[in-house]
């Protein structure tokens, strides 16, 4: 009897052990060619694959703390971009349309067939245009801070467009972090140029989103970079917005709004992002008093 006890016991401490260096590993970080650029990616965490997609002049480090947060109960494949961190640039336009096929690339490199998708601003667009051409390799899809189409920006953001420099990027903080990671430390200027040139893309893709047939969680702040009629109409087409209790189910997707929260607040706030995304990607519900 005492020999059974002594193996439980080593056995449940190995499994604690196994599940602290499990929350705790570093993530494996690689490269692998996407569409003729070399594409680095991390990978952390176990369980079902969630693929994170960064926002414009950001890398998987801006991410922040929602990676490791989500890497707690996912194996998270999270990309750089075409141009942004360690990832390579191409002779080539940075459209959604690319940056979406180019997920769908890095699937294919790293035998991945179908997985959540979770983006952030321009990550979220791309993760968007995903879903829209390549329906089939997403489970769910968790957006943040985005547009399905360009009259849903803020006014004050549309007005900004056409004053976009290449020199006022310049200046920002993040032209000089650019090179500590950056596979060309002196590749900043094209980015800048790409990136302005993205945000005169036409985009108008209402009827694309009405189509799209998976779980679809919106998150916007309250001072967001999108309207919040914009994210209202987009939880519509989903399905989104009726009144429940009345006997239907509710919706498959979702629409979360942060408080207080402009463009640049939303990523910071970890604990109020996670308790919005798990539940979702484990299809939890809250209960109503009719149930």
């Amino acid at each position: 009897m005492f020999r059974t006890m002594f193996r439980t016991v080593l056995t449940a401490a190995a499994m604690l052990l196994t599940g602290i260096l499990h929350a705790t590993a570093e993530p494996v970080g690689d490269r692998v060619e996407v569409n003729g650029m070399q594409m680095y990616y991390e990978i952390s965490g176990q369980g079902d694959p969630l693929v994170v997609l960064h926002g414009a002049y950001m890398n998987i480090p801006t991410m922040g703390a929602i990676i490791p947060r989500l890497a707690e109960t996912h194996k998270v494949y999270a990309i750089e971009f075409q141009g942004h961190g360690r990832t390579t640039d191409i002779d080539r336009p940075i459209t959604y349309e690319n940056l979406a096929d180019d997920v769908a690339a890095f699937m294919d490199a790293v035998e991945l067939e179908k997985a959540d998708v979770f983006g952030y601003s321009m990550g979220a667009a791309a993760g968007l245009q995903f879903a829209i051409r390549h329906p089939e390799r997403v489970n769910k899809l968790i957006a943040a801070s985005v547009a399905y189409d360009a009259e849903g920006w803020q006014p004050a953001f549309k007005a900004f467009i056409p004053q976009m420099t290449v020199e006022m990027f310049l200046q920002m903080p993040f032209a000089e972090e650019y090179k500590e990671l950056a596979a060309d430390p002196d590749g900043f200027p094209a980015l800048v140029e790409k990136l302005i040139a993205l945000e005169h893309e036409p985009m108008a893709w209402g009827e694309d989103v009405k189509a799209l047939d998976m779980p679809v969680l919106i998150i916007s702040g309250d001072a967001d970079v999108n309207t919040l009629e914009h994210a209202v109409s987009m939880f519509r087409l989903l399905g989104g917005g009726d009144m429940g209790d009345m006997g239907k189910p509710l919706p498959e997707s979702r629409l979360a709004v942060l408080p207080a929260t402009s463009h640049t607040a939303v990523m910071g706030q970890v604990d109020l992002l996670h308790a919005l995304i798990e539940p979702f990607l484990m299809g939890e519900t809250p209960k109503s008093m009719f149930e």
